[in-house]
């Protein structure tokens, strides 16, 4: 074990059941991604989201402490969401919880992982 710990942890989250109106909607993720990182108290450095065609969107935004990511699959209800993060994880697990809300999906599944080689 590395004797200052991980370099910071990856959590990711996997949505389904969520709304098609939800998951194409580009402005409406930039806003909950945003709010996700306000939560966190972290800091943006810069945001890019995409709308695909014919549907889904692609977005990440990048935070001084690393990035939150997020890929929609509107005709498929799904959503896929990874928050890496150097700051406080219990933060990150609370601001991935509220996007998770955010996303009105019926079902979804987290998980997180130590990241660096000495995790």
């Amino acid at each position: 074990m590395n004797a200052h710990g991980p370099l910071g942890h990856h959590l990711l989250l996997d949505v389904a059941g969520a709304p098609f109106a939800v998951l194409d909607d580009a402005a409406l993720l930039e806003e909950a991604l945003l709010s996700a990182v306000k939560a966190m108290g972290a800091t943006v450095l810069g945001v890019h989201l995409h709308r695909l065609s014919p549907q889904g969107v692609s977005g990440v935004v990048v935070i001084s402490e690393s990035h939150l990511t997020v890929h929609t699959w509107p005709e498929r209800g799904e959503a896929a969401v990874d928050l890496f993060t150097c700051g406080d994880p219990a933060r990150a697990r609370a601001a991935l919880a509220e996007l998770e809300r955010r996303l009105s999906g019926t079902h979804a599944v987290s998980r997180e992982l130590e990241r660096g080689a000495g995790a």
